[in-house]
This record gives structure tokens, sequence and C-alpha cells, in this order.
């Protein structure tokens, strides 16, 4: 009984617990997520130490080793210009997975810019959200065809093949994937702003930036790093589909839509080719999913304090 009252004044004292360990703590039931997690960590960190172990050059053609099999010099064979597939399967996954973090963020700045400004600010609501209908009404597949093709060679020839298809690819994908993201943060914030503590922070006057940044903003995060997530999955397919049309990034610099797309003339014979880049995006678009529903359930207070 003595040892009580000086553990109830330590625990008075004790700062509070940090909300984000308790999402941590729920995202750790969730199975599929923490699965999600690994197999995402192990994708990126071969595509991004595994060139450093395994240095051989993913462009480099040797004619008198083409369409070997899997062996200890190529562990997953060479294609038809004798090129290393296992160096050039972490190349190609290092540009779609940048590709798709750095669209993804794009995207990301683009909805919560317009859902926070039409959820807040009335009078323009209906411009924005028109706006954003008028986008979703937009087909995505020929729009960025049409961007790809108008604006491949300007850029290209401005800043190099690779990096200017990267940013016309970053760019076309992040302006036509941010409608989604925009009518989520709307609905939280126009939920928001009918809490006390906003009204509280209204009546006495505290700016509409301000406002924002301290009080709307720092509630909505939970909404914006699901989307986050799925925002990767859904640039990683869409690359690999511009990609795999040939519409994409030029045919020396390897990409998972490239690869299926160099494989598919000789996909009977070498079915692997197509297997494999296959897998890749797939397992990636997978884990990233998986983790998007754990962050979904962490993050709702609902769930997390069962």
């Amino acid at each position: 009984m003595t040892d009580v009252a000086p553990r109830k004044v330590e625990e008075a004292f004790r700062p509070p617990r940090n909300q984000w360990w308790d999402v941590w703590d729920q995202f750790k039931t969730h199975k599929g997520a923490l699965m999600g997690l690994a197999v995402f960590a192990l994708i990126l960190i071969t595509v991004l130490i595994g060139p450093f172990i395994w240095s051989m050059d993913p462009t480099f053609p040797n004619l008198r080793e083409r369409n070997q099999g899997m062996s200890l010099a190529h562990p997953l064979g060479t294609d038809q210009l004798g090129r290393d597939l296992f160096a050039r399967l972490m190349a190609g996954g290092k540009v779609s997975i940048a590709v798709g973090m750095t669209a993804m963020l794009l995207s990301l700045f683009l909805g919560t810019l317009v859902g926070v400004l039409a959820g807040y600010f009335r009078r323009m609501d209906g411009l924005l959200m028109r706006m954003t209908d008028l986008f979703l009404a937009l087909p995505l597949l020929p729009l960025l065809l049409l961007m790809v093709t108008l604006f491949r060679e300007p850029l290209s020839q401005r800043f190099g093949p690779e990096t200017g298809t990267f940013f016309l690819i970053v760019f076309a994908i992040g302006v036509t994937s941010w409608m989604h993201t925009a009518r989520i943060v709307r609905g939280e914030v126009l939920t928001l702003k009918e809490r006390e503590y906003v009204l509280a922070a209204k009546s006495i006057g505290t700016p509409s930036r301000r406002m924002i940044t301290r009080h709307i903003l720092p509630n909505v995060m939970s909404p914006i790093m699901v989307s986050a997530t799925l925002g990767i999955a859904n640039a990683i397919i869409t690359e690999s589909a511009l990609s795999f049309l040939g519409l994409g990034f030029p045919p020396d610099f390897p990409t998972w839509g490239r690869l299926l797309f160099d494989a598919v003339d000789q996909m009977q014979l070498y079915p692997m080719r197509v297997i494999l880049p296959g897998v890749a995006i797939s397992l990636t678009v997978l884990s990233v999913n998986y983790v998007g529903d754990g962050l979904r359930d962490a993050l709702d207070p609902r769930i997390r304090g069962r």
C-alpha cells in the first residue's frame, strides 16, 4: 500500500504518450500490413542497395551471352542483347518506385490544397469541386498518351531523354490523380469546421491561414497518409502501362514496364522475362495496398481504442 501513492504521483507527472505510438501499436496488430511493410522494405533495399553489391551494368550488351538461362554469373539470365536481367530488374525498380513516390507527392500536394480550400472557404467550394468533377470525367489513359506525345520531345531536348521523360511522366501522373484525395480531404475539412475547438478559435479572431495550418491540416493527416500509400501503387501501375505501350522512358533505360514491353515478342520462348517484372510490380502494389489498409485502421481512433 505504501508504494501505491508514489506510483500514482509518478504517473501523474509522466509526459503524455505520443499518439503515434498508439498508431504503431494498432498497426502491429494488422498482420497483412506488417507483411506488406516487410515486403516493400525488402524491395526498397534490393533496388537501392543491390546495385552496389551486384555492380553489373544493366545497359551493357554482350551478344556472346545473349538468351542465357539462370546461372551464377547471371542469376536471372540474360536478354536478347546479353544484358543481365537481375541488374535490369533492380535498375527498373529504382526508376519505377522513384516515379511512383514523386508522382504521389505531387498528387497529394494538389489534392490536399484543393480539398482544404474547397472545404474551408465556402465561396471556392463550387468552383473547385466542378473542376475536380471535370478532371474525373476526362479519360485518363488517352490524356496521358496525348501529354506524352506532345511534350516528350521538347522536354527531352531541354533536359535530356531520361530526365525529361521522368519530369513528364511524374507531372502527367500527378496532375491526373489528385481528384480522389481532394474529395476525401474536403469531406474531412467540412466535418472539422463544425468542431468546438475550431469554432472557439474562430471566435477569438484566429486568421484563416493559422487555423488551417494548426487545426485543420494536422487532423486530416490520416486520410492523406492512406491516400499516399494508394497513390504510390497507382503511379507505379500507370508508369508501367505507359512504358509497356512504348511511350515511357527510352529503350535503353530500364523500368519494370519497359522490361515487360521488351519481353512481349519473346514471351513464348522465354516466359520468365515477362513473369519477373510482372511479379515485381504485383508484389510492390500489393504490399503498398496492405500497408495502406493497416494505416487506415491504425489511424482510425474508433478502431485504435478497442
